[in-house]
């Protein structure tokens, strides 16, 4: 849990009360490795932050995975097209490592929301944050070579060490046999 209060001082000032009562509505999940979070076609209905391990997002389309998004620790996040809207999700969320989460139901967000203002400021700006990296992804994918996209992910070690080629190929949006020339042309 001490990660998780770093992480929520790191982005708002909250007094030691407010913070009691957003500790006092979380709970640790550990998620095996394979294991899902969430499967295509459920309703999300929880937030995450994720204390160590990782996660990947992936939908499946005309019977293969395409993975989406790869997370690890220090991640505030959510399945936010399904959980906002309360309307089944189009993706499954699944442990690439054993994973250990802080768990905030839904109600109890809003709960806190409703009940302190300085938890308010910390939803904000968790999702601006997640936004602008959402954007930033789409940028390059529109903007940078398939090299220069790879380059940028060299540089969160995470990544290269702890996911699967075919499914870091699928995040960069290229075919494993173009990531392992880009890996071998890096060299």
């Amino acid at each position: 849990m001490e990660e998780f209060i770093n992480f929520i001082k790191g982005i708002i000032a909250i007094d030691e009360l407010d913070l009691h009562l957003v500790i006092s509505r979380c709970r640790i999940k550990t998620i095996p490795k394979g294991k899902h979070v969430l499967k295509s076609g459920q309703i999300a209905s929880q937030y995450y932050f994720i204390t160590a391990g990782g996660l990947r997002f992936y939908h499946e389309l005309n019977g293969q995975e395409n993975t989406t998004w790869v997370i690890f620790q220090n991640e505030f996040f959510a399945e936010i097209s399904s959980l906002h809207p309360q309307k089944p999700t189009r993706f499954n969320i699944q442990a690439i490592e054993d994973t250990d989460l802080i768990v905030i139901d839904k109600k109890d967000m809003d709960f806190l929301y409703a009940h302190i203002s300085s938890w308010q400021e910390f939803g904000r700006k968790v999702w601006e944050a997640t936004t602008a990296r959402m954007v930033d992804q789409l940028l390059n994918f529109q903007t940078l070579s398939a090299e220069e996209r790879y380059l940028k992910f060299v540089n969160n070690p995470e990544y290269i060490k702890k996911v699967p080629v075919k499914q870091l190929a699928a995040v960069l949006g290229i075919t494993p046999n173009a990531l392992s020339r880009i890996r071998k042309n890096i060299r």
